[in-house]
């Protein structure tokens, strides 16, 4: 039974889908105004292991995951470079797509782009601007909060004293409002050359908030079960989208609200003026394969804060390592026909317990501890010659079982022959000596990917298995 802590009730609930069987999912997707640092793959890695879960569950997925590429800082970054919107944001759709790949994500059913949603927004705003819960000023249109006497029913918050909402994605809407807790649903432009479209309700853009609420009900319907983001999207952004969406239709928006807690550096907040701000491609680049800092990312469960260090990289970098030589060794091993009970019991035993762990919350701690555990007993049987043929296939059933959860086994790679690593080799030695260098380092890298490491030394290449 999946419990999940619900943040609109405060409490953890059992996971119960509108429809048996199906889950319509929202996932609130980066804003592609540069490349996504550890922070955000933290969220988006925390996303991807709750969509394989319910997968895991047996339920079908429909999951929906926005990508923002227009606000106030995209705007302004394009004008920077002298490009349009579309060719600014094209390049980091792309960078994110390469890195959500590489991490070992899913891709959702459906990406959709706010730019390409304009006449679904302004239709909602219609809506609300009918019901008496959004009014124009100065060209613009707001959100009117007390329209809504629910309003801070997720966040839990007070509005007496309370101006305007923080979050480093929303702009504090400095424009004429009734009230200075309102918020923009449609921003009129602040200067002729700025980026605009002309709509029934007139020449603007959208704001952050709506672009949410109008692509998730497209796609997913007035109502949906699952809505998911980092625990900085509470308020105002959710709260937000629960207003405008709920004030259009008179309807429950969605059941379930899931919350990631933030990545820290060194035990202090990211950013680039500290000096510890990390994107996935900076991390690559300092040689950690992707697979271990998906490991990491997801180590710890979701609804908790984690500690990123370089020695906890270099860590999750090693079990990855060990986790896929076991692996390896593993499907090549001999096993004599027949089947250890005891191993069995382990094997089952570890299968319950990785599943009760993600049930409870999708606790990922718990489900790697039930995966070493039964990799310290197979290494332990493999060692004394004792696994049978029966365990040694439901232990790669288990293996397999677990992966398509939190995947960080990777497919298994068969073990190089001695003689096919010097024909690598000579062949590498031969392109150095063309001086296509290129191809002797690629050769190198795939070398290093198989676990064969090369030394360069004065009497020639040496090599070695990690």
């Amino acid at each position: 039974m999946l419990r999940l802590h619900n943040t609109l009730s405060g409490k953890l609930e059992e996971f119960r889908p509108m429809v048996a069987g199906e889950v319509k999912f929202y996932y609130c997707g980066p804003t592609v105004w540069d490349y996504g640092h550890i922070g955000n793959f933290r969220s988006a890695i925390a996303a991807d292991v709750l969509r394989r879960y319910l997968k895991f569950k047996g339920l079908r997925v429909t999951q929906v995951m926005n990508l923002t590429d227009v606000d106030d800082r995209i705007i302004a970054k394009s004008q920077e470079s002298g490009k349009t919107i579309d060719d600014y944001t094209a390049q980091y759709i792309q960078a994110f797509w390469e890195d959500f790949d590489a991490l070992g994500c899913e891709r959702p059913e459906v990406a959709p782009r706010a730019t390409q949603h304009i006449p679904e927004m302004v239709s909602l705003i219609e809506k609300l601007e009918a019901h008496g819960h959004a009014y124009q000023s100065d060209g613009s249109i707001y959100y009117r909060i007390k329209s809504f006497p629910e309003y801070g029913k997720l966040s839990k918050i007070n509005l007496a004293g309370n101006v305007d909402g923080a979050s480093e994605r929303v702009d504090t809407d400095k424009y004429e409002k009734e009230d200075a807790r309102d918020f923009a649903l449609w921003k009129a432009p602040n200067k002729p050359e700025e980026p605009a479209w002309d709509t029934e309700i007139g020449r603007g853009r959208p704001g952050w908030h709506i672009e949410c609420s109008a692509m998730s009900m497209k796609y997913l319907g007035e109502t949906f079960d699952l809505h998911a983001g980092g625990i900085d999207l509470v308020f105002p952004h959710h709260e937000n989208e629960i207003a405008q969406s709920e004030g259009a239709t008179g309807k429950q928006f969605v059941r379930y609200w899931l919350h990631f807690e933030h990545l820290k550096v060194e035990g202090e907040t990211m950013s680039k003026s500290k000096g510890n701000y990390y994107t996935f491609r900076n991390l690559a680049k300092q040689g950690f394969p992707a697979a271990a800092i998906r490991y990491f990312l997801l180590s710890v469960p979701c609804r908790k804060q984690l500690n990123f260090t370089f020695d906890a990289l270099r860590g999750a970098e090693k079990t990855v390592n060990s986790l896929r030589d076991f692996r390896a060794r593993l499907g090549e091993v001999h096993a004599e026909a027949g089947q250890d009970d005891i191993l069995a019991a382990a094997t089952q035993r570890a299968l319950a317990e990785f599943e009760a762990g993600m049930d409870d919350d999708l606790n990922t701690s718990v489900a790697l501890a039930a995966i070493h555990d039964l990799t310290r007993a197979v290494n332990t049987a493999m060692a004394r010659r004792s696994l049978c043929a029966d365990n040694k296939r439901e232990v790669i059933a288990a293996i397999e079982r677990f992966d398509s959860v939190l995947n960080v086994f990777g497919d298994p790679q068969p073990q190089l022959l001695d003689a096919e690593i010097q024909e690598l080799i000579n062949e590498r030695q031969e392109a150095r000596h063309r001086r296509d260098f290129d191809r002797g380092d690629e050769i190198r890298d795939q070398l290093a990917e198989r676990g064969i490491i090369l030394e360069d030394t004065k009497d020639g290449v040496r090599w070695k298995r990690k």
